[in-house]
């Protein structure tokens, strides 16, 4: 018997967020076979998903290069679609500027620890 996960695991897994999926898949848990069938062939809902979003918040702070507690602290608490992370990309407000190099200078230490040991 194959193991199932919640909806919510799966579009973790998937790295959707899950309010924007179809009402099918958000009623239902899914096997890893399933999921695995997702990614290998992505039904149209889910490729404009991943392409527009709306993506969830550890997919947006990656995508804008912050941390998900840089986004927290700029007060960004909702998922984001593609149009609005460009926006922040082309213009980039101060808190941003600010949270990006404070996630480089972390990863860097990250790094510099990693190294060492």
């Amino acid at each position: 018997m194959s193991q199932t996960l919640k909806p919510i695991t799966a579009a973790a897994k998937l790295g959707i967020y899950l309010p924007a999926a179809p009402e099918e898949f958000r009623a239902t848990s899914h096997t890893r076979e399933e999921i695995d069938e997702l990614r290998a062939d992505p039904p149209a809902w889910l490729a404009d998903l991943r392409r527009n979003g709306p993506f969830p918040r550890d997919v947006v702070a990656q995508k804008l290069g912050v941390s998900r507690s840089g986004l927290a602290r700029a007060g960004v608490t909702e998922a984001m679609t593609a149009d609005e992370i460009g926006v922040l990309l082309d213009d980039p407000p101060q808190w941003l500027v600010r949270e990006r190099e404070t996630h480089r200078t972390v990863l860097a230490e990250q790094a510099r620890a990693d190294n060492r040991d």
